[in-house]
């Protein structure tokens, strides 16, 4: 199964000066040698955004040029658009990013590879594969 991957493990696996081990960035090296990993032009965005540092910027879009961005088509907005309703009419709040990353998810029937506690409040409403370290 392919993986989408959320910004907040590719920041950890990419951004960081040294980075440390963890269970998510070892499964991500392990979806990538599968070639199971799936980037959204959005996450590629939100990586590049803010490098102060020209070489560092290069360094990193060199890296992610090795994955193809997921093509986005009018359905993927609709659901996401329909998926923030639901998140919201439990009180849960959701951004259009990960709401649009939880609908080409669900979509394509992929699971989805984050840190980022809001996903755990989105699958609670919505019908999300979540994929944790230790269970790919």
């Amino acid at each position: 199964m392919k993986v989408v991957v959320d910004t907040s493990v590719w920041s950890l696996a990419l951004r960081r000066r040294a980075p440390s081990p963890s269970p998510h960035t070892e499964l991500l090296a392990e979806l990538i040698r599968d070639g199971r990993v799936v980037l959204l032009g959005m996450v590629r965005q939100e990586l590049l955004s803010g490098i102060r540092h020209p070489e560092q910027s290069e360094r990193l879009r060199r890296h992610l040029r090795a994955f193809p961005d997921l093509p986005l088509e009018t359905e993927d907005h609709e659901t996401a658009a329909a998926f923030f309703n639901t998140c919201m009419s439990h009180g849960v709040q959701g951004t259009p990013v990960d709401l649009l990353l939880c609908a080409c998810a669900h979509r394509r029937n992929y699971a989805l590879l984050t840190m980022d506690p809001d996903f755990d409040h989105y699958g609670r409403h919505l019908p999300l594969n979540l994929l944790k370290p230790g269970a790919a």
